[in-house]
Parts: C-alpha cells; structure tokens; sequence
C-alpha cells in the first residue's frame, strides 16, 4: 500500500486504474481491459525481475568451490564462448535460479519461468538437466549415477547430456574468466521480450 491508500503493484509501479468486481463472475470487458493494459507495463519487468533473482545466488556456495551465481554465469559464458546461440545462452545462465525457493527440485522452477520463451528442447534440457548432471555425482551420495537412462530413448537426450558434459558439470572452477553478469543481460532482455508459446501471454505482453 502507497501514500494515499494507492495500491502498488509487484514492481512499485502505481496502476492508472482498478477493476471494479468483486468476483471474476461480475468482471466486465471494461474491467479486462484495464488488467491487460497494466499486465503489459508489469511484463516488461520480467527480465529485470528475473535477473534480481538469479544474483540472489550471490555468495551462496553450498559448499561448492564457486557460489553459484558464479558457476550460473560461468556455465553461459563457456556454453556462449562454444558459439551456442542466445537461447541457449540464456538457458545456460537461468539453469540454476530455482536453488533458493526450489532447492528440491530447482529444475522445474527454472523451466517454469522459461517455458513461454524457450523451444521444446531446450526447455526439456533445463527441466531434466538435474538427473542429467547427477551422472558426475550420484554414486558419491549413494543415488545410481545412470538414472539418465530412463529417458535413453527420449530424442533430447543426448542435447541434455551434451550441455551438462560441456558446461554445467565443467562451470565451477574458480580462476575460469567469467564474463560479467551485465554482459548477459542483453541477452535476457531480448529473450523474456515477447512469448513464443503462449497466445495469452504474448496477448499481455505485447505493446499496444
């Protein structure tokens, strides 16, 4: 709540106008309009907020050798030095965001937020990346390293197996040159710009 009774909305912007119903039963196109038009402003910060974040990852090491803003930005800048294209990259950068709300299960949180702008297959590479890169580490903690092997069969397997053998498990050394974080925003700017595979969410995204 803003000076004056005025309600914010999740990103500090000051909404021009409120619906008026009480239920989505008494919602009126009028009503509609008003919340398209302001999802349109609120969408246009979902990189910014996206990027806020990932450097949540800041000096969070969870006994790694790296922390893993870090190994995040190291695993965009080998997959982006490899000549991968922007997609990619991005994927690359965002694989890991979900480890502080979804430290169970982080895949799923970060192909959550990426899945209306991202191609089926890499979209399956971040959903199933984790089971993926336990093959390094699994038989270390008493988990069977080849549970990859369930989706043997399954046409993105070796594209998610490719991108945790040349980058994620590859990304936590210490004296690598990372790029900066900054040089990957533009990246993610252009990405979250305008869905690819959501008609209602490129219908609230879009500019008028």
């Amino acid at each position: 709540m803003e000076k004056g009774g005025r309600e914010s909305m999740a990103d500090g912007h000051m909404p021009h106008k409120k619906a008026q119903f009480k239920s989505f039963l008494e919602g009126t196109k009028e009503d509609w309009e008003i919340i398209a038009g302001e999802s349109k402003i609120f969408n246009k910060g979902l990189a910014k907020r996206v990027l806020d974040h990932l450097r949540l990852l800041d000096g969070d090491y969870g006994g790694f050798p790296i922390d893993r803003l870090s190994h995040s930005v190291q695993t965009a800048t080998m997959a982006h030095r490899d000549g991968r294209d922007e997609e990619y990259v991005v994927c690359a950068l965002l694989h890991d965001i979900g480890d502080t709300l979804g430290s169970l299960n982080h895949p799923d949180v970060a192909a959550a937020i990426l899945k209306p702008f991202v191609s089926e297959k890499n979209l399956w590479m971040v959903a199933n990346h984790g089971v993926f890169q336990g093959y390094y580490f699994f038989h270390h903690i008493g988990l069977d390293r080849d549970l990859r092997d369930n989706f043997k069969d399954h046409p993105y397997y070796e594209y998610a197996e490719q991108f945790c053998h040349l980058y994620d498990q590859a990304a936590f050394d210490p004296d690598y040159d990372n790029e900066p974080l900054e040089f990957f925003e533009p990246m993610v700017e252009r990405l979250f710009a305008s869905p690819k595979n959501s008609m209602y969410l490129k219908a609230l995204t879009d500019a008028e």
